[in-house]
C-alpha cells in the first residue's frame, strides 16, 4: 500500500459553516474536486469556487426535505473503494463512480438541542443519518481517505493542506480516523442517553479532556475529562492538580448547600470542610471559618458564596492556600490575591451540575443518584420533650448541611452558625464523636449551648450521653435504629432536645 496519497477529489457535507472558506479556497487552488450537497454547496458556490452537485454523481435529487441526499452507493462506493483492489477499481469504472479522496462532515447539533430545550420533533429531525454514514465509511477506509469530521479539526486539516498541498500520509489518514470514531461514538451514546428510559445500561462519552501533571500522587498518571471552563473563569494561579480538582468540586457541593444564605466561607481540606461559617458579612465569615481549624487551613481550598472584598482578601493573603473560589471578586480584591503567582483564583459560573455520581468499582463502575436531599426545619420530627430553640435549630440545620458532606463515619459539632469541629472518615461513631469534641477543645471552643449532627443514626445511646457532658444541648440525627428510643430516652431525662430527619447521609 502507498502510504502517501495525493487527493483528487472531496465530499464537503457541513452544518456547520465556520472556518470553512479557506479550506474550500485552498482545495480549489490545488485543484482538487469538490462535490456537495443542499446548504453546503451553496456556501461553496458564494465564494466563488465550482462545485459539482452530488446529485449530478446519483441522478438522484435530495428527498424526504432533506433527509436523503448522500446515500447512495455512488457516493459510499467512491468512499470505501479500496485503490490497491484491482476489481474495487474495475467495478468504480465500470458503475461510473468517482473517487472520492477526502470526506469533510460536520454533524447536526444533536447535543446542543437537546440542552436547548426543544421540542422532541426538531430533537429528532437534528439526528444526522447521512452525515454519521459518510464519517463512518470514511474512516473505515482510512488507507485511502482523510475524514474530517468535526468543524473543531477544520484548522488541523488546514494546516495540514497548506504543509501538504493534498498529500497525506497513512498516520496522518489514521490520526483523522481516530478522530472520526471518537466523534460518531460520542454522538451515538447522546442519542442513546437521549432515547433510553428502562435499560439499566451505563454508556458515557466525555470529548472535553486535559492530562494533569500527575493523578492523586506523582507515580500515578492523572487525566480530567469535562468543561472546566464552563464552570469556571481561572483568573490567576498554576494549573489545576488532580487533588485540587478533587477539593474544588468537594467544595462546590458543601457550598452549594448555602447559596441562598446570608455571607458564608468555607476552608476545605482532603475534601472535607476544616472551617465554615455564616455571618453578616463575608470577612467577618472568613475569620470565623478560619477559627474553626487555623492548622488545617494550611494549604487548603476556600469557598465564598458571595463576592469576596478588599478587606476579607487582605486575611486571605496572610494564609497559604492552593485555591479560592467565589462568585465575583472586587477589582482592589483580586489586585490584593493576586500578589502570590501560584494561588488558583476561580470565578465560579452558574452551571448546572450532574444529578448522578460515578466511580470504579472492582471490575465495573458503580452509579448513583447524587444526594440532592437537604435537611429542613419544617421536615424535622421532634422526638424529645425538650424542644430546640430557633437559634438551635438553625444550627441544627447548619450542622446537617456540613454533615452531608463530610467522609462517615462522621459527627459536626456547630454552634452560632460556625463549624466548631468534626470527627471525619472514623470506623465508629463514638470515635468520630470523640475527635470533634477533642479537636473543638484543642481550639479553645465553648461546646455549652452547642449542637451535633450525626450522618447516621446512633445505635446507643452513648454518643448522646458523651455530646451531653461535653455541653451539647441539641442533637441532630437521621434516626432508624432498633434502639432509637435508648438515646430518647437518655435525652428526655437529662434535658438534651433531639430531633431526626429521617435521611441518612452517608458519604464514602
Amino acid at each position: 500500500m502507498n502510504s502517501i496519497k495525493t487527493a483528487k477529489s472531496a465530499l464537503v457535507s457541513v452544518f456547520s459553516k465556520d472556518g470553512l472558506a479557506p479550506i474550500v479556497k485552498k482545495l480549489d487552488e490545488l485543484g482538487i474536486t469538490i462535490y456537495s450537497t443542499g446548504g453546503t454547496e451553496k456556501f461553496i458556490k458564494e465564494q466563488g469556487i465550482n462545485v459539482i452537485p452530488v446529485e449530478d454523481v446519483t441522478s438522484y435529487p435530495s428527498i424526504l426535505g432533506g433527509r436523503v441526499k448522500t446515500l447512495h452507493p455512488k457516493v459510499f462506493g467512491g468512499i470505501l473503494n479500496r485503490q490497491n483492489n484491482e476489481s474495487d477499481v474495475a467495478e468504480l469504472q465500470e458503475y461510473e463512480i468517482p473517487q472520492i479522496d477526502i470526506v469533510i462532515v460536520d454533524l447536526y447539533p444533536f447535543e446542543k438541542t437537546v440542552a436547548s430545550g426543544a421540542s422532541e420533533q426538531d430533537i429528532i429531525e437534528k439526528i444526522d443519518i447521512g452525515g454519521i454514514s459518510l464519517i463512518r465509511a470514511a474512516a473505515k477506509n482510512f488507507a485511502d481517505v482523510l475524514c474530517v469530521s468535526s468543524v473543531n479539526d477544520y484548522a488541523e486539516f488546514l494546516n495540514l493542506l497548506n504543509e501538504k498541498n493534498g498529500q497525506t500520509s497513512a498516520e496522518d489518514r489514521k490520526r483523522f480516523a481516530a478522530k472520526a470514531f471518537n466523534v460518531s461514538s460520542h454522538y451515538d451514546t447522546a442519542i442513546f442517553n437521549y432515547f433510553n428510559a428502562e435499560e439499566v445500561v451505563y454508556k458515557a462519552s466525555i470529548t472535553e479532556g486535559k492530562k494533569l501533571r500527575y493523578g492523586e500522587n506523582p507515580h500515578q498518571e492523572g487525566y480530567f475529562f469535562g468543561e472546566f471552563d464552563a464552570m469556571f473563569d481561572k483568573l490567576h494561579g498554576k494549573e489545576l492538580s488532580y487533588n485540587n480538582l478533587l477539593d474544588v468540586d468537594a467544595a462546590v457541593n458543601l457550598m452549594g448547600e448555602f447559596a441562598n444564605d446570608d455571607p458564608t466561607f468555607a476552608i476545605l481540606k482532603h475534601n472535607n470542610a476544616c472551617g465554615i461559617a455564616t455571618r453578616s458579612t463575608i470577612h467577618d465569615a472568613y475569620v470565623a471559618a478560619l477559627a474553626g481549624d487555623p492548622v488545617s487551613a494550611f494549604g487548603g481550598i476556600l469557598i465564598a458564596n458571595t463576592q469576596i472584598d478588599k478587606p476579607t482578601a487582605e486575611e486571605i493573603h496572610k494564609l497559604f492556600c492552593e485555591v479560592v473560589i467565589a462568585p465575583s471578586f472586587s477589582d482592589d480584591a483580586l489586585e490584593v490575591l493576586k500578589g502570590k503567582k501560584n494561588r488558583i483564583l476561580l470565578i465560579q459560573k452558574e452551571v448546572a451540575l450532574p444529578k448522578t455520581q460515578v466511580r470504579t468499582c472492582l471490575n465495573g463502575v458503580l452509579v448513583q443518584d447524587k444526594d440532592l436531599k437537604t435537611d429542613a426545619v419544617s421536615e424535622l420530627e421532634h422526638k424529645t420533650n425538650n424542644k430546640p430553640s430557633e437559634n438551635e435549630l438553625e444550627d441544627l440545620i447548619f450542622a446537617s448541611k456540613i454533615c452531608k458532606h463530610t467522609k462517615s463515619n462522621t459527627i459536626v459539632l456547630a454552634k452560632n452558625k460556625q463549624l466548631c469541629a468534626s470527627g471525619t472518615g472514623q470506623t465508629s461513631r463514638v470515635d468520630a464523636l470523640r475527635q470533634a469534641i477533642e479537636k473543638a477543645n484543642s481550639f479553645k471552643f465553648d461546646l455549652k449551648g452547642a449542637v451535633m449532627a450525626s450522618d447516621a443514626f446512633f445505635p446507643f445511646p452513648d454518643c448522646v450521653e458523651i455530646a451531653d457532658n461535653a455541653g451539647i444541648t441539641s442533637v441532630i440525627q437521621p434516626g432508624g435504629s432498633i434502639k432509637d428510643q435508648l438515646s430518647i430516652d437518655y435525652c428526655n431525662d437529662n434535658g438534651v432536645s433531639m430531633v431526626f430527619t429521617g435521611t441518612r447521609h452517608f458519604k464514602h
